[in-house]
């Protein structure tokens, strides 16, 4: 039997664009329902938006809701409609809508998938544990994710959890010599940073980092792309304050979304300091593309670069200069293979469709089960 599913999103656009518009500059979330479809699946999509709309994709139906006015009614009530086998909820941080369809829509098993929210306090806490004790069962882009969850009993210590990544990247290898010519990047090696200025991400630690490692790469150069940057006067001290950072980094700044393609592909190495992050959307664009992460040993990058990269601990520059030196001694050829062989085998969207379906099956199963057993008793 096909699985029949709802994705569902209570997240409304503030923008109030039309549905054909946020299809395209939200292309996770066709791309992730037409993958899950690919799989095997029979998919469907409600969009809680500003307007009544239903644009069909590839034999997937999205259902654009109007029901900013009415606290997710509407969106419940077309779920429901819909008379779907799983329920899968977008995020985390909605937990008065997942008791609604668990309301709503009883029997049917609620999956919920995690996109980065912050494990919560307080009042909220006992609110989103209430929330969430429905649930058959929860995704993380690694696993290891769900522990301080359960540690703080937000979720149940027995709720299955299932490794599925958010998203991936249709960004490709290309000609890497045509990309430093169209970018005018350069350097032996070629390091890339893209990311927010802040203090999650540690710019300051990554430019400790490569001031030293500098030191014995001589041809070496930093490239950074940034958007929102609030650390960026203390970025651009610390880049004036040494001769070595200011011969050797250039500030990009922010550049549009498809022009980092060909920055990926000119680049030898994208190097990213973050203590804590959901996926890692630059860290899978940049395996797309070959480029090999030098990046913080946290549990989604463990899980998306696997043994195609570098992984430091969290804070430690020395050891990110280190693994700059290593790292640029091997093969560049080899390593730029290795990078899109393991892009290829976890991380495409027919990746993330077949971890959609298996995870689909097993809570399907499992409630199935529980059906059999509770008419048995």
């Amino acid at each position: 039997m096909t699985v029949r599913v709802v994705q569902v999103s209570f997240h409304a656009d503030a923008g109030r664009r039309s549905a054909e518009t946020l299809l395209s500059v939200w292309p996770t979330l066709p791309a992730v329902a037409l993958a899950a479809s690919r799989a095997g699946v029979t998919v469907t999509v409600v969009q809680r938006a500003h307007r009544d709309e239903i644009v069909v994709l590839q034999g997937v139906d999205f259902h654009f809701v109007n029901d900013l006015a009415r606290a997710a009614d509407r969106v419940i009530d077309r779920v429901h409609a819909l008379a779907p086998d799983v329920i899968h909820v977008q995020g985390l941080n909605d937990p008065r809508g997942v008791r609604q369809l668990f309301r709503r829509v009883p029997g049917v098993p609620l999956l919920v998938q995690d996109h980065g929210a912050e494990v919560p306090t307080g009042w909220r806490a006992h609110a989103w544990r209430w929330a969430h004790r429905s649930l058959a069962g929860v995704t993380f882009t690694a696993r290891e994710q769900a522990s301080p969850w359960k540690r703080a009993k937000v979720l149940r210590a027995d709720l299955p959890v299932f490794e599925v990544l958010e998203s991936s990247s249709e960004f490709t290898v290309g000609d890497r010599r045509e990309a430093q010519r169209r970018t005018q990047m350069f350097g032996d090696p070629c390091v890339l940073w893209t990311g927010r200025l802040d203090a999650n991400k540690d710019p300051l630690t990554m430019l400790a980092a490569f001031e030293w490692a500098a030191v014995r790469l001589p041809a070496a150069r930093l490239w950074c792309c940034y958007g929102h940057a609030p650390l960026l006067d203390d970025v651009q001290r610390r880049i004036a304050a040494s001769t070595v950072l200011t011969e050797r980094v250039v500030l990009l700044g922010t550049r549009p979304h498809e022009e980092l393609e060909h920055r990926f592909r000119a680049a030898d190495f994208f190097v990213q300091m973050s203590h804590h992050e959901g996926s890692g959307y630059s860290l899978i664009e940049a395996l797309a593309c070959g480029t090999t992460p030098l990046v913080t040993d946290i549990p989604s990058a463990r899980r998306i670069v696997g043994e195609a990269g570098s992984l430091s601990p969290v804070g430690d520059a020395r050891s990110l200069a280190e693994a700059m030196v290593v790292w640029a001694s091997r093969d560049k050829s080899i390593l730029r293979a290795a990078a899109r062989a393991q892009f290829d085998e976890a991380l495409t969207f027919d990746a993330i469709g077949r971890q959609l379906r298996a995870a689909y099956e097993s809570v399907v199963g499992a409630a199935q089960c529980q059906t059999r057993r509770a008419a048995a008793r």
